[in-house]
């Protein structure tokens, strides 16, 4: 059996750029991804280094077999899954263009991905935000928490800095990205 390691990183969900970065370049350096555990475990199985791209596609754990089956008859692999978002990889050099190495033949399919995560994961936060964090913050203000308000008021006072912190990293960056691909 062979090596495995882990590794804890972290990635927003308007990050998926990034991560394919970084998959990308610790394959380079031996590591291959094999699973990923929420929120923030990688699994690579050591090995010799080989140049592998990456690519996430965000499916919201919908399931279709025939665009898995196309994107396996173009050379991708399918290497996990993890909260709704897939995993492929293609070595390298076995692409004949830069464009092969894109699950993604156009702009207007990015664009709907990008929705898409926006659609299932942001709007959720927001009413979660706005329904739940936001009015028990303002409840542990006034101190109407049942006596203890110091707890809940550090509690509700940290979560509101986490979503606003999510809101505005993966807000502004998917805002970007959407406005890039409807050019």
């Amino acid at each position: 059996m062979a090596e495995t390691v882990t590794k804890i990183k972290f990635w927003t969900i308007a990050d998926f750029r990034e991560e394919e970065v970084w998959l990308r370049e610790l394959s380079r350096q031996g590591l291959h991804f094999l699973r990923m555990y929420v929120p923030c475990f990688y699994v690579f199985e050591k090995g010799a280094p080989r140049d592998v791209i990456y690519r996430l596609d965000f499916t919201n754990n919908d399931e279709n077999r025939d665009y898995a089956r196309m994107l396996s008859e173009f050379g991708w692999e399918n290497c996990g899954r993890c909260v709704g978002w897939v995993y492929w990889r293609r070595n390298a050099d076995e692409l004949w263009s830069e464009a092969e190495g894109e699950l993604f033949s156009d702009d207007e399919s990015r664009l709907d991905m990008v929705k898409k995560v926006v659609q299932t994961r942001m709007l959720p936060l927001l009413v979660i935000f706005f329904a739940c964090v936001l009015p028990n913050l303002f409840r542990a203000l006034d101190g109407g928490m049942y006596g203890a308000s110091g707890f809940f008021l550090g509690f509700f006072g940290v979560m509101t800095v986490l979503y606003l912190y999510l809101f505005i990293h993966c807000g502004g960056k998917l805002r970007r990205m959407r406005r890039e691909l409807e050019k």
